[in-house]
This record gives C-alpha cells, sequence and structure tokens, in this order.
C-alpha cells in the first residue's frame, strides 16, 4: 500500500509519500500551494502510482482541508479524514515535542497505517458533498438559534426596564403583536399617552381572523399603572434589538426550507422514529457522515460523545462518571432536544426511561441511556434501511 500524508495549513500544504510494507519514503517531505497550481503538482507526484493502492490522509480539522479533499475525491483517490488528536497522541508515543509539517506528514502516516479496525480515521471514498452541505445548514440552524436565545434575553432586559408587567398580558413572547406594539411604542409611558386607535391598529394587523383575549383597552390600562421607567437608551436598543430578531427568525426559516428539501430527498428510514422532525434526522446524519465508516452501533455511540466514562484501576474504580463529551457538540445538543419528543411519543423509550428513574438515576441520567438506545436503532434502521418498528424493541 502507497500511503501519502498530508498536513495541511492554509495556504500552503505538505506532503510526503511512504511505502507501508517496507517503510521507505518515497518521496520526502515536499510543499505545494493550496491553489490549482499546488494541487497538480500533487497529482504529478502521485500519477506514477496505482490509485486502487493507495491511501492519502490528512487531517479533518478546520475548513482549509475541504478544497484540496474535494478535488481528490473528483480525481478518483481514497482519502482518510484522520481525527487531529489522533495524530497528536501519535505524536507523543514518539517523545516529540516539536510541532512540524514536514514531521507531520510522517506521523498522518504511521496512522494510516494502522490496523483497520482500530484506525483513526474515517475513509471517504465517495465525492459526496450533498452531507458538507447538510452539516453546514443544520450547524447554522442552531448557532442562530443560539443568537436568537441571546437577542431574546437582551431584549427581555429592556422591557424589565421600560414596562416590566408588558410579559405578563402575553402567554408567549416573540409574536407578532408583541413584537410590533414593543417596536410601535418602545415603553410603557408611550402606551399609556397614545391614541387608543392607533393601539388598535396594531392589533388588527396582527389579529388576523384569530380572536385575542388581550385588548388594546387592557393593554393601555397596564401601561398607565406601570412601574416602568421611559429610558431613550432602552427604547433605541430594544428597537434594534427586534430588527435583528426579525431578521435571525428570517434566515432560520431560510435555512430550515433547504434541510428539510435535503431530508426529503435523503428519505432515510430515521424518519419513521416518532419525534424525529426533518432538522433532527439531517442533522444526526450529516453529523456522522458515511455510516460505512462504523462497525458497530458502539462505535456511533462514542462518536457521539455520549458514552460514559470509564475510570479503573486495580485499587480504585470510579462510579456514577459523565458522557465522555467527546466527538460533535452540535451532534449532542441534537440528540439531547430531539430524545425528549422521542420519550414522549414511543411507549418503549417512555418505559425505559422511567425504569432508569426508578433504579435512581437522575433526569439528566436518565436521558442518557435513553439517547444510547436510541443511537443503537439508529444504526440498525440506516444499515439495514429498515423502518422503525416499535414491536421489535426491549
Amino acid at each position: 500500500m502507497i500511503l501519502v500524508g498530508i498536513d495541511v495549513g492554509k495556504l500552503s500544504h505538505m506532503f510526503c509519500i511512504m511505502d507501508s510494507t517496507n517503510g521507505e519514503i518515497l518521496v520526502k517531505p515536499s510543499s505545494f500551494q493550496n491553489n490549482r497550481e499546488g494541487f497538480e503538482l500533487l497529482l504529478n507526484k502521485m500519477k506514477s502510482y496505482s490509485k486502487d493502492k493507495m491511501l492519502i490522509g490528512m487531517e479533518d480539522t478546520g475548513h482549509y482541508h475541504f478544497n484540496l479533499l474535494k478535488f481528490l475525491l473528483d480525481c478518483g483517490y481514497t482519502v482518510a479524514l484522520i481525527n487531529p488528536i489522533t495524530t497528536d497522541l501519535a505524536r507523543k508515543m514518539q517523545l516529540c515535542n516539536t510541532k512540524d509539517d514536514a514531521l507531520d506528514t510522517l506521523t498522518i502516516c504511521d496512522v494510516i497505517s494502522s490496523n483497520l479496525h482500530k484506525k483513526g480515521y474515517r475513509i471517504s471514498k465517495v465525492n459526496n458533498f450533498a452531507l458538507y452541505e447538510q452539516k453546514r445548514l443544520t450547524r447554522e440552524h442552531h448557532d442562530l438559534k443560539e443568537e436568537l436565545n441571546s437577542l431574546a434575553n437582551k431584549l427581555q432586559k429592556c422591557i424589565d426596564i421600560v414596562f416590566p408587567e408588558f410579559n405578563s398580558l402575553f402567554k408567549s413572547k416573540l409574536g407578532s403583536l408583541y413584537m410590533k406594539l414593543l417596536k410601535t411604542f418602545g415603553s410603557a409611558d408611550a402606551i399609556a399617552h397614545a391614541n387608543i386607535r392607533k393601539i388598535r391598529k396594531c392589533f388588527d394587523s396582527c389579529k388576523r381572523g384569530r380572536p385575542l383575549s388581550l385588548t388594546a383597552e387592557m393593554l393601555k390600562e397596564t401601561a398607565r399603572n406601570s412601574i416602568g421607567f421611559p429610558s431613550n437608551a432602552e427604547v433605541i436598543e430594544m428597537r434594534h434589538l427586534i430588527d435583528r430578531i426579525n431578521l435571525i427568525k428570517k434566515q432560520i426559516s431560510d435555512v430550515d426550507k433547504k434541510i428539510e428539501e435535503f431530508s426529503i430527498q435523503n428519505n432515510s428510514p430515521i424518519l419513521s422514529i416518532p419525534g424525529i422532525s426533518h432538522f433532527s434526522g439531517t442533522s444526526i446524519l450529516a453529523e456522522f457522515g458515511d455510516f460505512s465508516n462504523y462497525l458497530k452501533a458502539s462505535q456511533i455511540i462514542k462518536f457521539a460523545g455520549v458514552s460514559p466514562s470509564k475510570y479503573k484501576s486495580s485499587q480504585f474504580e470510579a462510579q456514577h462518571m459523565a458522557i465522555t463529551k467527546k466527538g460533535s457538540c452540535y451532534l449532542r445538543k441534537t440528540l439531547y432536544q430531539v430524545i425528549l419528543p422521542v420519550i414522549q411519543f414511543n411507549p418503549v423509550f417512555y418505559n425505559y426511561y422511567h425504569l432508569k428513574l426508578s433504579q435512581g438515576k437522575g433526569h439528566r441520567c436518565a436521558q442518557g441511556h435513553c439517547v444510547r438506545k436510541l443511537l443503537r436503532v439508529i444504526f440498525h434502521l440506516v444499515t439495514t434501511n429498515n423502518f422503525f418498528d416499535p414491536s421489535l424493541l426491549r
């Protein structure tokens, strides 16, 4: 097997070529530019070796490897994406504290020459960048949601100053009427002194044929008795926050539409699990990538970072260890969000959750057990292409 180790950089990359049978270095560590000319130079160095007997390794880090990876897959090469933690451990095992790009290419070759069943990398043979796009979209959804929550908290701070009684008038926050009243008037003092017709106009524009329990008169009366302070600075900040919140809500809607399109195209059997939506299903599949890289369900559990930590020695064994939290934080976030409706809509998961509670487990720990059970189900459905059948669960 011919091994090619590539150390990825922003402007240039380093590579070497090694024969795994005898460890001979066929091409010493050399650099090439991160552009078309550089990529062609790399191809020229590799063209004398058979693609079928070649494995190219690079770290799956950041985004600098993406264009090179796509170029190599388009050319028909097999690429191993390596977790940077793996190469770091390999470097430490060599008792080397020096970070050197040339040496790193040799370390990468050592990693990809390891035993297949204990490999610290994922093989990429198929040029399927739809998964990459789905991962970027679902992560963008998560990031936008976090930004929306942050802005909503800042908005609440402003409301607590200018009209603290405002939230008690609404069942849900950030609705159309809620936001329109805040942006139009800004404070309790402004509402208290506003013409009732102008307030009613806001209500009428957001009513959309639905009866509202809150009336313009009730709002005006509450504003008259408010303890809120009419701060101009808070009102200005609040209007800016509302504009940003509305923009982010529109962006989330655009992202979710595209995610749903991908989900319908995927038609994955995991969507047959009650409680898994287009977004959560797409997020889970995109974060795991190609399931052919996993031989058993325990591997995807470890990849998700939800396997329990273990510490045991000859004289001590730790009890009640937390999950490892290795791997993708986006994947774990999706799993812990989706497990709530999965427990709610699946009697087997519901009973399993309450079984763990009855055994003295806490809520979060019981959720973790259910997440691992869900991942075992997902692995079975994806690898067998079967739809969810609750009668087969136990």
